[in-house]
């Protein structure tokens, strides 16, 4: 197992470790999940999110249009510092990955899933030509700041990062040192993303707690991700799922939704001009069962219409939430359905997502 370079000061600080794609990552601290979602909704969290892979990709005048055949953006429009949520694409249309990626200087860098990481480069490397040359970062950490104090919190220890806007970013200096921040994250609130060298991050992350910061883990990050309805790839995600079915759609570009040119376009046109047969909703159980990742759901005539992808309670919105792929006629707001938890079918109704009302800055 792979740990990160704030380990052992997650573990001073009290963390329960658990092997996440291939790191001792912490799923909680001593005040527990419940208590991390609340301190992150009021106040700021920071995460270690150092797992994530962090790519910089360098080429020639052909480097947009060679990602451009696995990613469906149309990179002509992202501006410099400008940050995008997109994805891999493979040749089905299914999603290989969710990424982030943003124009620096020279290139693109992209924040890869820690599982996939290894598999994106290969996937991405297809698509280059021998001029483009690309690098996994070894010795960066990726550190999230979020909640409604981070920008006081961080604009106290790095100046000048209150000007920056939602999904833009941008080098700053710490202690004489360059460090690259955006204004994202993925919780649903107004937070950064800090990329800082290994031997500097746990200096800046001690700060970030004596300013007000409170330690967050997977648990906490993953009820916080699913209030806002965002997906999370290997649940809501996978290779044999489209962005259309996804119902993100949104989420490739304007021109690239008329024009194609990227991998499993005649399946994602089909997708976008005939309608899926699955797509996937919000959930809300009915009093306080909770859906967990597996659980079928069925018609309120007894059906078997879907699965849940991920359930949990969400303690801002004090109920049980979920997501999953239902049979697209079932998915109209407000309808009816059952889901079977440990036998039984309980009362549910398709939601409007997210489930908390996000509040990023634009």
């Amino acid at each position: 197992m792979e740990k990160t370079a704030l380990y052992n000061f997650h573990k001073n600080l009290g963390a329960k470790f658990v092997p996440f794609a291939g790191y001792e990552m912490p799923i909680q601290y001593k005040e527990g999940i419940v208590k991390e979602h609340i301190s992150t909704r009021q106040s700021a969290g920071f995460f270690d999110v150092s797992h994530m892979g962090q790519l910089f990709v360098s080429g020639n005048n052909s480097l947009e249009q060679n990602l451009e055949k696995i990613i469906p953006l149309d990179f002509k429009e992202i501006k410099m510092n400008q940050s995008k949520y997109s994805f891999l694409i493979n040749e089905k249309g299914g999603v290989i990955d969710d990424i982030i990626i943003t124009r620096v200087e020279g290139g693109f860098n992209i924040i890869l899933n820690a599982a996939c990481k290894d598999n994106d480069i290969k996937e991405i490397a297809k698509c280059l030509n021998s001029e483009s040359k690309y690098e996994l970062k070894k010795n960066l950490s990726l550190i999230a700041l979020q909640g409604p104090k981070s920008e006081i919190i961080l604009e106290s220890i790095v100046q000048g990062v209150k000007q920056l806007k939602f999904m833009n970013g941008d080098f700053f200096k710490f202690q004489a040192k360059q460090i690259y921040i955006t204004r994202s994250g993925y919780t649903g609130e107004d937070g950064f993303e800090i990329s800082v060298q290994d031997k500097n991050v746990e200096n800046f992350t001690k700060l970030l707690t004596t300013k007000g910061a409170k330690p967050i883990g997977l648990g906490a990050r993953d009820t916080l991700r699913l209030e806002a309805g965002l997906c999370l790839y290997g649940h809501e995600l996978n290779q044999n799922i489209s962005p259309v079915q996804a119902n993100l759609k949104w989420a490739i570009s304007k021109r690239r939704r008329k024009e194609g040119g990227f991998n499993g376009w005649e399946n994602i046109k089909n997708d976008l001009q005939n309608g899926v047969s699955k797509i996937r909703v919000g959930i809300k159980p009915s009093g306080r069962i909770i859906a967990r990742e597996g659980t079928k759901i069925f018609s309120s005539s007894g059906e078997e219409i879907g699965i849940v992808t991920s359930g949990t309670f969400g303690p801002s919105v004090n109920a049980p939430v979920a997501m999953g792929y239902i049979q697209s006629k079932f998915s109209e707001i407000n309808n009816k359905i059952l889901l079977e938890v440990r036998g039984k079918k309980h009362d549910a109704v398709i939601s409007k997502l997210p489930f908390y009302k996000k509040s990023y800055v634009k």
